[in-house]
């Protein structure tokens, strides 16, 4: 009887062991890999800093009124940016430079009216429901220059109602371009118009055409690619001086 005890004693205790080990072990598993987490947040994190940095020394460097290419996947719109809606330009110029609209859709698309692209939650199909809703959690405020009317091809915020935005401040990314400038001159002075298309105006025309859904969302999704500086508004950085050239005497 001792006998039996003392071996039950004895697989129990070596059970209890393993276990405790097994515990420490996956414990220690769980700690290691926090800490690479921990590493990589803190890589990403720099390489973010850095990246905002970078933006904000080529926007330093820009021109009045950049031109940038909206790259989509029915064709390229080249866009100038106003120097009378700076707020506005600048936010966009950001955005674009740290690549917010790379693989976004234009999610509300109205024939004989307006495309409308830069909404982040568009990046997912499971955020269907909420498309038109998302941003970058901050608004920009109203900028209205009466000469600036909605033509064909101006680029536009996007913003929510005048009920809830009583001050009328531009969504935070939300951008729309003119299609038909009689339908959207309703919209002149109570939506900040902050660019102009100066060239791709039959890619407006064919994004507008295509078939949407009854939410107005096209049934074969128009990808905006990217978002890119044009090369004509490149910064150029100064040459550096020529060293003289040194001779005997």
């Amino acid at each position: 009887m001792k006998t039996v005890f003392f071996k039950t004693a004895l697989v129990l205790g070596i059970c209890i062991a393993a276990t405790g080990c097994g515990e420490k072990r996956k414990a220690a598993k769980a700690a290691a890999e926090a800490a690479e987490q921990a590493r990589l947040d803190s890589i990403k994190r720099v390489e973010m800093l850095q990246k905002e940095l970078d933006t904000k020394a080529t926007i330093a460097l820009l021109e009045d009124e950049p031109v940038f290419d909206i790259e989509t996947s029915l064709g390229t719109i080249k866009v100038k940016l106003y120097k009378d809606t700076p707020k506005h330009r600048e936010n966009f110029e950001r955005l674009a430079l740290n690549g917010f609209y790379d693989g976004l859709l234009f999610h509300r698309v109205i024939n004989g009216f307006m495309i409308q692209g830069g909404d982040p939650l568009t990046k997912d199909p499971a955020n269907e429901p909420k498309y038109g809703t998302g941003g970058p959690d901050y608004t920009v405020p109203a900028e209205f220059v009466p000469a600036y009317k909605h033509s064909k091809g101006a680029l536009a915020a996007a913003r929510r109602g005048d009920a809830a935005n009583p001050m009328k401040e531009s969504s935070g990314s939300q951008f729309y371009i003119v299609q038909d400038e009689r339908a959207c001159a309703q919209l002149d002075g109570a939506y900040t118009v902050y660019g102009q298309t100066i060239e791709g105006f039959e890619v407006i025309d064919k994004i507008a055409a295509v078939p949407v859904n009854n939410r107005d969302l096209p049934l074969n999704p128009v990808k905006i690619i990217s978002i890119k500086l044009d090369e004509v508004s490149v910064p150029k950085l100064p040459e550096a001086p020529a060293e003289k050239e040194e001779t005997a005497e």
